[in-house]
């Protein structure tokens, strides 16, 4: 980070403050204060170190106050309490006055400075919220759940294990690993599809394989883990490994080594895993589709993302932002238009809205987005048809739950396959990754071909 971050140390001694002034490193700089009386009210700080005990009294706690007074002045600010006394009341009262995280007395550097990454992750994101100077587009919104899931992003700076994104199609889950990408900009990062991974070729793909391992293998080859050696590798679409290679994933994940296809020599490798997937996984292991040994391997650092539905105090941000994109243009989106927004269903999340936006921008008429300007390009009603007609057509319940959902599943594919005529565009609808949707048209002897 180039620019410097102010931290605000306030502890009756002086001892305290030279130590910590002397463990800092860039981009942070102290501030010590031994009175809260002396906190200059022209000064700006990213976070604050303050000991609740400032009179030296265990059983006084001027400290909680300032602590109450800075969360209001500035409810984003970090403030890291500290004191020697580490009972569950002192612990509590600190959160309960406005403090984000607690230190025991006395301090010790690494979990300071380990504290203080952990801060700086969260400013730099906040930053970028602010200035609106994203990289690849970052989060956008201000809903609890996206300052939550900034919090959760910047918690898991520099922590090594694996972290498993779960989310609907279009949820962001590509932005969520991006965002975590730009916390290691100087590290490895290679991103791998699943989904696309040939399954005669997965071992080649993934451990690399030598000069004449087999016909066609000309060169030698680093594998996708090789290759993320000392840096992150993202396994997109997780759920559409074979279980066979989700053995030999497993095997990765646990001792770290990887042997190349036509090598008799293993090698290690050091990488922190990042899985994502539009299914829920652990109905996939109650099915007997996905390993649960290998569930619990990678969900370390689980990170559930809402569907645009339930986030609907983004709408607004979202599509500014999305209207950003076309300086060109100038339009501007009516309240009446937003409330339409609002009620659709988004089966596409984020992705399908990014669309409807990008095309209302370019056909309607006037410099004003209006809510008749979106009806021709939100198709939730015929969305809602297609669904009320596979319901509606059972006619003997007696068959089994079972069945009966199996005949719903195969129904509503095809009666989708026939409106949209796209597997995209079905995927989009029914959130279910192509992988899995030509799985499940398989499964249902569905006979479909593009008209």
């Amino acid at each position: 980070m180039d620019t410097a971050l102010n931290l605000l140390v306030v502890d009756d001694e002086q001892i305290i403050l030279d130590s910590v002034d002397l463990m800092l490193q860039a981009p942070w700089k102290a501030r010590g204060i031994t009175k809260q009386c002396n906190i200059p009210k022209d000064e700006s700080f990213h976070a604050a170190l303050i000991d609740i005990h400032l009179s030296g009294e265990l059983d006084e706690f001027e400290g909680l106050d300032l602590i109450a007074d800075l969360h209001k002045q500035n409810p984003t600010m970090e403030i890291i309490a500290i004191s020697g006394d580490q009972s569950r009341e002192v612990m509590e009262k600190c959160l309960e006055a406005g403090a984000t995280r607690f230190l025991e007395k006395p301090l010790r550097e690494k979990e300071v400075l380990m504290t203080l990454e952990k801060v700086e992750a969260l400013v730099l994101l906040q930053n970028a919220r602010q200035r609106g100077q994203w990289k690849s587009g970052g989060w956008i919104g201000e809903s609890p759940f996206s300052q939550s899931l900034r919090r959760t992003i910047a918690e898991l700076r520099s922590e090594p294990g694996p972290i498993l994104i779960e989310g609907e199609t279009g949820t962001g889950k590509e932005v969520v690993a991006q965002m975590f990408f730009e916390q290691t900009p100087h590290h490895p990062i290679v991103k791998v599809n699943a989904a696309a991974i040939p399954e005669h070729l997965f071992d080649s793909e993934f451990f690399g394989h030598t000069k004449g391992a087999f016909t066609g293998a000309h060169n030698n080859k680093i594998g996708f883990a090789e290759a993320a050696h000392g840096g992150t590798l993202f396994i997109d679409e997780i759920e559409a490994l074979h279980p066979n290679h989700q053995a030999k994933l497993l095997r990765f994940l646990e001792s770290g080594e990887i042997q190349k296809v036509g090598s008799t020599q293993t090698t290690t490798v050091h990488v922190r895993v990042i899985a994502a997937t539009n299914c829920s996984l652990q109905k996939m292991v109650d099915s007997g589709e996905f390993r649960d040994d290998l569930l619990w391997r990678i969900s370390g650092h689980k990170i559930e993302l809402l569907p645009l539905r339930e986030r609907l105090e983004d709408m607004s941000f979202l599509v500014d932002h999305f209207l950003s994109l076309h300086p060109d243009r100038q339009k501007t989106l009516e309240p009446d238009a937003l409330q339409v927004l609002k009620l659709h269903r988004w089966p596409g999340n984020v992705r399908e809205l990014k669309k409807v936006i990008d095309q209302a921008v370019s056909r309607a008429p006037l410099p004003i987005i209006r809510a008749k300007d979106l009806d021709p390009l939100i198709d939730s009603g015929k969305t809602w048809k297609l669904l009320t007609k596979s319901t509606s057509s059972v006619d003997n319940y007696s068959v089994g739950l079972t069945q009966l959902v199996q005949q719903f599943e195969k129904q509503v594919i095809e009666d989708c396959l026939n409106s949209y005529q796209d597997i995209g565009k079905t995927g989009e609808v029914l959130q279910v990754s192509r992988s899995n949707l030509y799985k499940k048209i398989k499964d249902h002897n569905i006979e479909w071909s593009k008209q």
